[in-house]
């Protein structure tokens, strides 16, 4: 069944900002569907030890003990516009893990604080994403990291909610908006999966991951 242009605004506005009774599933719902994008996200952070490791958009936080485990001593920091998926994170009890509520727009960290930072689906909600990527490269230290996965234009465009209040990226549109930033390009890194649609059927997800490096 197909669902009412009323109820795809609804998901598009429970996927920017989870909340409510629905907002628990919602979240649970990204997490087994993202999974394999955060993963690869992460990984391509290259994570080390004593790393100081910034996340936006963390969601309901079921992967940051993977990340944790990649290395020793990692100390992770998380963002969320979503006051209930801070609380969904901040549940787990993780050592080495703080988690702030931010607005979307304004970093509330200090300039050189963290050697990595990623995100994942979260720049097709981004308001100034020009600003944002300036925020995010002034808290990186010389020579930070910061991935970023976003799914390709194309099967974004196939899913009927992303009409609503979604940015859309493709990796020509993409390198148009980091050119606008200090920041350098490192990779840009095409992958492929399987994930099941709303309506039960497993489909082609194109993705990609952008790694970023702040100057010396």
């Amino acid at each position: 069944m197909s669902l009412t242009e009323e109820q795809l605004k609804e998901l598009a506005s429970q996927l920017s900002k989870p909340n409510g009774e629905q907002g628990i599933n919602v979240g649970n719902m990204m997490h087994d569907s993202n999974i394999g994008m955060t993963m690869s996200t992460a990984n391509a952070l290259k994570i080390a030890d004593n790393d100081q490791i910034l996340e936006l958009g963390h969601g309901n936080g079921k992967h940051i003990k993977s990340i944790l485990n990649q290395a020793l001593n990692v100390s992770y920091f998380g963002l969320e516009i979503a006051e209930l998926m801070k609380k969904e994170a901040a549940s787990q009890d993780l050592n080495n893990t703080s988690f702030y509520l931010y607005d979307g727009e304004k970093i509330p960290f200090v300039e050189n604080t963290f050697h990595k930072a990623m995100t994942v689906n979260t720049i097709y909600f981004w308001k100034n994403p020009v600003d944002l990527l300036n925020e995010i490269y002034n808290v990186l230290k010389p020579e930070g990291i910061f991935c970023i996965g976003f799914a390709q234009k194309e099967f974004m465009k196939m899913l009927p909610f992303t009409q609503h209040g979604f940015n859309l990226y493709d990796d020509v549109k993409f390198k148009e908006l980091v050119n606008k930033t200090p920041f350098k390009l490192i990779s840009l890194t095409q992958h492929t999966e399987k994930v099941k649609s709303k309506a039960d059927e497993m489909i082609d997800r194109a993705y990609t991951v952008a790694t970023l490096q702040k100057a010396i």
